[in-house]
Order: structure tokens, then sequence, then C-alpha cells
């Protein structure tokens, strides 16, 4: 049996999860509006971030920045124990302060991994277990206990990074570097009228193929992702604009505001015009 541990309060500003597990995928498309620590303290996982698969072992701490697509998949090994730690940005910045200019080597780029030494997982596991206790336990001032926590785990992998080179990602296979390229095209060309058929010829591979791949490397089939990348450009533009539905539709590569308001409800469980109403600035 799965064993978890979550805390979520709206009141405040990060949320935290422990799970230890033989082994499941995340249900549904993952993206939001807060940067994501993950600490892998056993076992392996596949990690579909933006535009590739990633393998992520024992030891491993991924940080997400907001609003990036990224799902988690089984490694060879189905069981795993990780920490997830999601907090927003007015965690790290506020009137009197900035700690995302102290940390940005963290956050310069849409996500980083870094593999710790043994030495240095104990030290990470140490913090984690404290910010799960007073999550759980819930003393005196638990919350600015937690906030210390993970500033003070932000700031440990911000040095180690700064005295430690970070070898770049490797691609796990050639497969899944060719199906990074037709993600990438797809996160620049989604205002298109994008079909599996034209990608596929696009590329010069058959349409079969690259349904069975795309999917076998993303985790989504290709009109899974496609959707969700239009969907995630048009929350955007939602929050951050005064367009009219229909123009957002259009922008983002819907046929139709039908069809558009469709597939948002479907990944968001809201009408765009709820979702603007509420999110808006």
């Amino acid at each position: 049996m799965d064993e978890v541990f979550s805390y979520n309060k709206e009141e405040d500003n990060f949320y935290i999860s422990y799970k230890k597990s033989l082994g499941s995928n995340m249900a549904k498309h993952h993206f939001h509006s807060t940067y994501e620590m993950f600490f892998l303290s056993s076992g392996e996982r596949q990690f579909f971030v933006k535009d590739r698969t990633i393998n992520i072992k024992e030891g491993s701490l991924l940080i997400i920045n907001p609003n990036i697509l990224h799902k988690t998949m089984n490694g060879e090994a189905p069981q795993y124990e990780r920490v997830i730690v999601n907090f927003h940005n007015n965690f790290l910045y506020n009137e009197k302060c900035n700690y995302q200019q102290q940390l940005c080597q963290l956050f310069k780029n849409d996500y980083i991994v870094i593999d710790f030494p043994h030495h240095h997982r104990i030290y990470i596991k140490e913090i984690l277990d404290k910010i799960i206790s007073e999550a759980k336990h819930k003393h005196t001032g638990f919350q600015l206990q937690i906030k210390s926590l993970v500033l003070q785990l932000l700031i440990f992998s911000c040095r180690f990074i700064e005295e430690t080179q970070i070898q770049p990602l490797q691609y796990i296979s050639s497969v899944h570097e060719r199906v990074s390229e037709i993600v990438k095209y797809i996160n620049s060309n989604y205002s298109k009228n994008l079909t599996l058929q034209y990608i596929a010829d696009n590329f010069y591979i058959s349409s079969y193929y690259l349904s069975r791949v795309f999917k076998e490397v993303t985790g989504f089939t290709f009109v899974q992702y496609l959707n969700l990348v239009r969907v995630k450009e048009a929350k955007k533009l939602l929050e951050e604009t005064n367009l009219k539905v229909y123009t957002i539709a259009k922008k983002t590569g819907f046929g139709s505001v039908t069809h558009f308001g469709r597939v948002f409800k479907e990944i968001t469980e809201h009408t765009p015009l709820y979702y603007r109403k509420t999110k808006k600035y």
C-alpha cells in the first residue's frame, strides 16, 4: 500500500507532498503557477519536462519553474520514494526582499536537475524530513519554520551548483532526441493548423510510427499534448490581456470558439470567461 502525506492550505504559499509508492504515473497533465522541487529519495523515475524525457535517479533534485508542462512516469524500478515542495512566486519575493535574485542560478532556465553525492543526499533528506514533520505536527510557528527550511534547501542547492559543474542532460536514446525535436516544433508552432499527418510529413516519418513513439516517450498522445500547449498559452492570454475569447482561440490554434471552450473546460474544469474572471491580474 502506498504511504502518502500532503499539506496544502490556501492561505499559505507552499504545498508539500510525500509519497512512497510501488509506482504510478501522474493521471493527467501537470502544469501550474508555482515552482516545484521534486526530490527522489529512492528508486528511479522518468520525467517529461517541457520538451524532453529525462531520467531522475535516487538523490536527484529537479526544480521546475512555473507553468512548465511536466509529467512523471515509471522508471525501470517501480518502487520509489519522493518529496515534492511547491511554492508561489511571493514565497521568494516581496516588497522587502528578493530571494529569487539571490538564487537566480536555480531559476535561470525552465528547469534544472541536480545529482547530489551521497553525503549531500543525507543532509537534504534531513531537511525534507523536518519539513514534513513540521507540516504534520503544526506546532507554533510551523509555517515560518517550513519557509526557513525550504530557503535553507534552496540556498544549499544554489551553492552546490555554483561550486560544481553541472553536466548537460543527455538524451535517453536517438528516438527520444527525435521526439524532442518534434515537441519543440509543436511548442513553437501551436498556433498553426497542426495535425499528426502534417507533423509526420514534416519530419519524414509515418503517422503511425509518430503516434506510437510520441506516446511512449512523452506519456501523452499527440492530440493531448497539442491541446495542453494551446490551453497553457490561452490561460496566459486570458490572465494578461483583454483580448476577446474568439481572438485567443484563433491565436492559440483552435478552429472555433466552441472547440476552444470545450477543450479548455476539459483541461481546466472552467470556461475561458470564468477562468479570466477568477485569475486575471
